[in-house]
């Protein structure tokens, strides 16, 4: 039912292991990608807003992506995509070459959201610039379409004049606009030769009704095993309506104690047992009285 591309399928745009000091803990980068991937994930997504992005430094996101590469070794059917967008096109550029250089699959890249008056001729030159100068001819550049918080998106048109002049390169965009119609007008005027991956839980039967060939969320840190059930049933042209109902539930109890990294990092404490991460200033820690009460939400949904 959806198109087999090689980026096609189940993503957790994962949360960033860190110390209490707020650096990088480099020891867990094993441990949560072991849990992904045994849990339902075809991939994992590094510093996409989950991830906490934008709190990283060049450097500090190199050393991340080199120490998961270097674990990817052990499991080398889980793949890698690097969130690389920065207001910075040059900095852009040096991170999406450098994911590549070490062999992740894809790069995930949101719209300079500092500029957020450009128009889709500036946005068409600097994607233009970014995939000429960093994505290799086998390589597979999404973008990352989440207005509310980018606060600047990808047009249809836009995605037509990028995938018309990079057919194979631009492979398509990360949806994080929670727009059913847009996932209807994507699949309209696409088909499957636009990779959609939905970053709705809510709504990935629908999105794959409409062609996407899977999802990158946030809470596919936890719920990947639902997500992979739907996307399993779809792929195999069966009815999914029950487990994504069951995924609305929980994306539901998610959806009210926002941002997501300090809650999806506290249930992957209290729940499973990974190390208790903090977050980056300007995101906060969640808490005790509401970690309590979304534990005990999510326990009264969850199969688990």
């Amino acid at each position: 039912m959806t198109s087999q591309h090689p980026l096609a399928g189940v993503y957790a745009a994962a949360v960033t292991p860190l110390k209490l000091d707020s650096s990088l803990d480099l020891d867990s980068v094993p441990v949560l990608l072991t849990f992904l991937a045994a849990r339902g994930c075809h991939g994992v997504v590094l510093f996409g807003t989950t991830g906490e992005g934008p709190s990283f430094s060049p450097t500090e996101r190199e050393i991340l992506m080199r120490a998961a590469c270097e674990f990817r070794k052990s499991m080398p059917g889980l793949r890698l995509i690097a969130g690389t967008g920065t207001p910075s096109l040059s900095e852009t550029i040096d991170l999406t070459k450098l994911a590549f250089d070490l062999g992740f699959e894809g790069a995930l890249a949101v719209p300079p959201y500092y500029f957020r008056k450009a128009t889709d001729n500036g946005l068409f030159a600097w994607f233009s610039e970014l995939i000429k100068k960093a994505v290799p001819s086998d390589g597979y550049l999404l973008g990352y379409h989440f207005p509310d918080v980018a606060g600047i998106g990808f047009s249809l048109e836009l995605l037509a004049r990028l995938k018309e002049a990079f057919p194979a390169q631009f492979a398509g965009i990360k949806d994080s606009s929670h727009d059913a119609g847009l996932a209807r007008n994507l699949g309209e005027k696409f088909g499957s030769d636009l990779v959609v991956l939905t970053g709705t839980d809510s709504y990935v039967q629908l999105a794959m009704q409409n062609k996407a060939a899977g999802c990158i969320t946030a809470p596919a840190n936890i719920l990947s095993p639902d997500l992979r059930e739907i996307w399993n049933l779809m792929n195999e042209g069966k009815d999914a309506t029950e487990a994504q109902a069951r995924v609305k539930k929980q994306r539901d109890i998610l959806d009210k104690y926002p941002p997501f990294p300090p809650t999806l990092k506290a249930l992957l404490h209290r729940l499973y047992g990974l190390p208790r991460w903090p977050v980056r200033p300007p995101l906060e820690s969640i808490s005790q009285e509401m970690e309590e009460k979304v534990v005990q939400e999510w326990t009264s949904v969850s199969r688990e």
